[in-house]
């Protein structure tokens, strides 16, 4: 890889800043539950902020997430399902700028905003989907979109759907589930929300593309599969896109060491991106310890 990436080109993180079990690995021993949001963020360089699609939070929380975090930090909050689980989408345009309102609080910790829509949502709505694309003001703020019906993923629809993504300047949501699906195993036997089974389709409909990557609990299985995308990631960066790459797993407790085993792919592949902090942490903590 000859073209450098710049800070703000590469982003990485989990799907949620919170979570108890991540203390003795990400976060130190004895860390409280009030400072997560701080640690979080002094180790990984974006979240994806599932908290935003369940309610929307008041102005004085979205100023402390903001105050909470370092400059270059990337909040990639998913839209409310009050506004894309209640069918039509153009309807909910100003409750959508209203969120966007609030969020503007976060200043330059901002990053896309994205819209999950449900599997109910298919391709009879394309006309209904391309009236709210234009409402939404993405010279505020980018948006990207994960779709769940299976109609988008097949021609013509899919063709549709990613002209009219380009069209306004939206990015793909791409979803990686072929990990969890590759087996004859479940791994989200004891998970409350399953992931959808849907095909991956590595487009880039703008400047900017989320990856949200659903990793299998034993690390070993989803090495193929990581190294397809330091492929995507590498050719992308090279391109000027902007990517985030966002690790679940249905054990949440081993979401952050995808995040750590695709960052180091890529720093072995030769992509440039910025160093993870997580990295230089426990480096001052070892040599602390000498």
């Amino acid at each position: 890889m000859t073209k450098q990436a710049s800070s703000s080109s590469f982003h990485i993180g989990c799907a949620v800043w919170a979570y108890r079990d991540w203390v003795g690995d990400l976060f130190p021993l004895g860390s409280r539950t009030q400072d997560f949001l701080a640690l979080y963020s002094r180790r990984l360089t974006a979240v994806e902020g599932n908290t935003t699609f369940y309610s929307t939070p008041d102005a004085a929380t979205v100023q402390r997430w903001h105050d909470e975090t370092p400059p270059g930090f990337q909040f990639c909050l998913k839209l409310p399902r009050t506004i894309t689980h209640g069918g039509l989408l153009t309807p909910q345009l100003p409750d959508a700028i209203a969120f966007l309102d609030r969020m503007q609080l976060l200043g330059d910790r901002l990053g896309p905003c994205f819209a999950q829509l449900p599997p109910s949502y298919g391709s009879q709505y394309l006309s209904d989907l391309a009236n709210f694309l234009q409402g939404w003001p993405r010279d505020r703020v980018p948006l990207c979109l994960e779709v769940r019906h299976m109609g988008w993923f097949r021609d013509p629809h899919a063709q549709q759907l990613n002209d009219l993504l380009r069209s306004h300047h939206v990015g793909r949501v791409l979803l990686d589930t072929r990990a969890i699906y590759d087996g004859d195993d479940d791994p989200q036997v004891h998970s409350e929300r399953k992931k959808p089974p849907v095909p991956l389709q590595p487009v880039v409909t703008s400047d900017r593309v989320i990856i949200r990557y659903i990793s299998h609990p034993d690390l070993d299985r989803n090495q193929d599969y990581l190294a397809e995308w330091v492929q995507h990631i590498g050719h992308w960066l090279q391109a000027g896109q902007q990517v985030y790459f966002f690790a679940h797993c249905p054990l949440e407790a081993r979401s952050p060491r995808i995040a750590k085993l695709i960052q180091h792919g890529l720093e072995r592949s030769g992509v440039a991106v910025p160093p993870l902090p997580w990295d230089h942490v426990q480096q001052t903590q070892q040599l602390s310890l000498f």
